[in-house]
């Protein structure tokens, strides 16, 4: 079970930080963009690292204040449910 909770968190990181990179590159070329909520969609469903990584990486939506402060909120709240699942299970 485990090991399928890895691989999708991997997964889920990988496409975020993937995703990011795509509209950096449309946002340059000035093409359709992807939307703001399929951004924070695959951070929140498990891609939070890799979403920060890439908003750092490739420098995109770090002027916007809710990618700035909500990225690493649902971080932040990834830690907390994965703490308290731990706690419950010991």
């Amino acid at each position: 079970m485990w090991r399928i909770v890895l691989l999708y968190l991997f997964i889920m990181n990988l496409l975020s930080f993937s995703i990011m990179g795509i509209d950096k590159n449309r946002a340059r070329k000035h093409r359709y963009r992807v939307p703001e909520k399929v951004l924070f969609a695959f951070s929140f469903f498990g891609g939070s690292v890799g979403s920060l990584i890439g908003m750092y990486f490739f420098h995109h939506k770090t002027k916007h204040w809710y990618f700035v402060l909500g990225m690493p909120l649902i971080l932040i709240l990834h830690g907390v449910l994965f703490f308290l699942y731990i706690r419950s299970i010991t």
